[in-house]
């Protein structure tokens, strides 16, 4: 596409320059120079290199028709106008670079917000469940999220999610298939009750399919569509694909109401939530056993970012000596983190370290929460950092060779 435009949009200019002054076609005499518009929007669409090819296409396109007059070549309209088109094309990959980065940013704080929003409901509604139906319920949803948290993909994981659900939202009949390229298995990786055969084309599923959210039989009624599930779920990671799809066909009628059903597809959430982290920890935890999966995860994801758009975070580990430790100053300061924050506390022999990890910061990122805990030492205790025992270290992930290194270097902090 890249190089079909090139040539043909310099080359339409040559012919319509052709058309009105055959006997000046490129507007070398002219008092504006048109046909170097042509290089010019190429390369500003694609930048510098695609910007120059379709140069090349009037260059060639003068020596064609001037073959008897090579004595005469235009050295400053061409000059000029190849000057004109680098700039044009080095401020063009400027801006796209730019550009991209923005929308990897952007498409990372989507993915944490919905993160957040996701944990955010989930604590509120297991605060209301436990306050008031934790006798009448088979098991509280600490325990629900407990078991959750353990489980990985697979069949016995899927399995295990269905007999949670069945016993926290009495589901009777239901069915998990797992999904590859937007298609449903036949075949379920788990199932409890007596779930009725698969339809691919049944509206419900194709709705749910479609807009990757939970679907039930009340909005297939009121679509007038008839359907033989009652709820069609689908089990989507962080990035928003589908790798299974949860069919009830059984449910007691008073329990498919709101309240329930955003229970589902809360639990469905926390579910896949540990599984991609779960995957993209495990190499680390396999090395670092005590890190927490949390951070682990997403020193993971950060770097992983890193790597592909230069994005960058940083790490501020705080060391706390012994005397400091004593005064419950690290569980103060983990109050000062920011929202988006991770932390992780590594206890010592002699000293103990805080690592902060500060998803899309850099050093004046560090250095400004860096002050912050200075101005609060001061105003609470009138005293400064290093004098409270505290030893800030701001760790940039960019300088260190991947997220192995950097764990090793903060427990090395701790135990040095």
């Amino acid at each position: 596409m890249v190089t079909l435009e090139s040539l043909m949009v310099p080359s339409l200019a040559i012919g319509i320059g052709m058309a009105f002054h055959p006997e000046d076609p490129l507007g070398v005499n002219a008092a504006f120079h048109w046909a170097w518009l042509a290089p010019i929007i190429v390369a500003l669409r694609y930048g510098p290199l695609a910007g120059l090819g379709a140069a090349a296409v009037l260059l060639l396109a003068w020596v064609a028709l001037h073959q008897d007059q090579m004595d005469q070549f235009p050295q400053i309209f061409f000059l000029g106008g190849l000057i004109t088109v680098m700039l044009v094309g080095e401020f063009s990959s400027l801006w796209r670079a730019r550009t991209r980065r923005a929308e990897s940013v952007q498409y990372y704080l989507d993915q944490r917000l919905e993160h957040l929003i996701r944990q955010y409901y989930l604590l509120r509604l297991s605060h209301d469940r436990l306050e008031q139906e934790l006798i009448g319920r088979p098991m509280s949803m600490r325990d629900a999220l407990k078991t959750l948290r353990g489980l990985s993909g697979g069949e016995d994981g899927a399995q295990i999610l269905l007999r949670l659900l069945a016993q926290y939202c009495q589901i009777s009949s239901a069915a998990v298939h797992p999904v590859n390229d937007d298609k449903l298995e036949i075949t379920a990786t788990a199932t409890i009750g007596s779930p009725v055969a698969v339809d691919i084309k049944d509206p419900l599923l194709a709705q749910a399919m479609e807009t990757r959210t939970l679907c039930h039989v009340v909005q297939a009624t009121v679509r007038q569509e008839a359907t033989r599930y009652l709820v069609a779920a689908p089990l989507l990671d962080i990035g928003g694909e589908i790798y299974a799809m949860l069919l009830i066909d059984e449910l007691p009628f008073f329990a498919l109401q709101d309240e329930n059903l955003q229970t589902i597809n809360l639990l469905l959430g926390y579910y896949t939530d540990g599984l991609s982290t779960q995957a993209l920890a495990a190499p680390l935890l396999e090395q670092v056993p005590i890190c927490p999966p949390e951070f682990a995860f997403e020193l993971q994801r950060l770097w992983r970012m890193h790597q592909s758009t230069k994005v960058p975070s940083i790490v501020v580990a705080l060391e706390f000596t012994q005397d400091a430790a004593e005064r419950d100053l690290p569980q103060q300061f983990l109050r000062l983190k920011r929202m988006m924050d991770e932390s992780w506390v590594i206890a010592g022999s002699k000293r103990q370290v805080i690592a902060i990890l500060m998803p899309l910061g850099d050093a004046s990122t560090a250095e400004g929460f860096i002050g912050r805990l200075e101005e609060w030492i001061q105003r609470k205790q009138h005293t400064s950092l290093a004098q409270a025992g505290i030893y800030p270290h701001p760790l940039p992930l960019a300088d260190s060779d991947g997220p192995l290194p950097m764990l090793q270097k903060l427990l090395q902090l701790a135990h040095a």
